[in-house]
């Protein structure tokens, strides 16, 4: 069996904040320990590859200035104190999505990251930054087009952020839509919805996800098993 792909949308933060009194930026503070948590423990679960975390979409630039110049001073000094980190535990990491509009302070960390951590092979964790899915097909297929390649669906993976698809979908928070995240590749996904806002999301709720996960049967457009062995004996 193929090793799993999540992606999670991580949703909550500023809620969470506002519910004990905080300052929204609290709750990201609190969201950035929870990164480092459930990718710790997913780099040890020998069932997952990859882990796609929704930081920063094409549509966040249009919170309030304050509240976007701190995420963008928390994420640089995420990258840069969480060296030890992605490399004890083996975690590759790789940003995705139009990192043109970051500083070129913040473009420096995320290439100094991904650079020391290419080698490493337990888990991928692929960090959406300044992300959108709409976004990231344009890009794609502009890409196709300059490089002479007739359009199928197998050369417009070649061009996406990422190929692989992703097998178990989560958003936290309570809201039940997939905002813009990774539209291509959460096309036969398992979508799972939890009230948790992200700064209480465990590692325990995210493997009773997984359970949950390998208890469904995934049919691709298909039969089930069960209404395949009734058709043969139909036949």
């Amino acid at each position: 069996m193929d090793k799993l792909h999540i992606a999670i949308i991580m949703d909550g933060n500023g809620r969470w904040a506002t519910a004990k009194n905080k300052k929204r930026i609290d709750g990201h503070k609190v969201g950035s320990e929870v990164v480092r948590k459930i990718t710790t423990a997913l780099s040890k679960n020998s069932l997952v590859s990859d882990l796609t975390l929704y930081a920063f979409s094409t549509e966040n630039w249009k919170r309030p200035k304050m509240e976007v110049d701190f995420l963008m001073q928390l994420l640089t000094k995420y990258l840069n104190n969480e060296f030890e980190t992605y490399l004890e535990n083996g975690v590759k990491f790789r940003a995705i999505g139009d990192l043109s509009r970051f500083s070129s302070k913040l473009q420096k960390a995320i290439l100094k990251l991904e650079e020391a951590t290419k080698q490493c092979s337990n888990l991928t964790q692929n960090l959406a930054l300044n992300y959108g899915g709409k976004d990231e097909v344009v890009r794609a297929v502009k890409k196709l087009v300059k490089s002479n390649q007739e359009i199928s669906e197998v050369t417009i993976e070649q061009y996406l952020d990422i190929s692989k698809p992703v097998d178990i979908l989560i958003r936290t928070g309570g809201d039940l839509r997939v905002s813009n995240f990774l539209l291509w590749q959460i096309a036969y996904a398992e979508l799972f919805f939890t009230r948790t806002l992200w700064p209480d999301f465990t590692e325990e709720e995210l493997l009773e996800i997984i359970k949950i996960f390998n208890s469904r049967e995934r049919r691709f457009g298909g039969l089930s098993q069960k209404n395949q062995k009734q058709g043969d004996l139909n036949v």
